[in-house]
């Protein structure tokens, strides 16, 4: 049974950082590529961040480029997103997702950057 569960995400003011993580299980973690979405309010799903297998190979929606950083560890089947200089155009639930022979989703995390 595949299982992606994401950390608790939570109220940040303008500026701030947060590091999501997201642990998962059922499937090798090592050969997928993980990716992080989000959906703000009222909006669409939307793409942020991808990692390759080997952590080498990585993109961002430009919206977060130079501002986040994801990243993983195969030893412990976790991905990471480390999000810096957040703004309120942030605020989303943020998901993270493999496609391994199906698409896959975690639970989802509330984000709110706000004063």
């Amino acid at each position: 049974q595949v299982q992606l569960v994401e950390s608790e995400g939570g109220l940040v003011q303008p500026g701030g950082s947060l590091r999501l993580s997201c642990v998962v299980s059922g499937f090798p973690f090592s050969l997928y590529t993980m990716n992080w979405y989000r959906q703000p309010p009222g909006k669409g799903r939307e793409f942020v961040a991808a990692i390759d297998p080997t952590g080498n190979v990585k993109s961002y929606v430009d919206s977060v480029k130079g501002r986040s950083t994801i990243s993983r560890d195969n030893a412990k089947n976790t991905v990471y997103l480390q999000m810096n200089n957040l703004k309120p155009d942030d605020t989303g639930v943020y998901y993270c997702q493999v496609h391994a022979r199906n698409d896959y989703w975690g639970q989802g995390t509330q984000v709110t950057v706000s004063s």
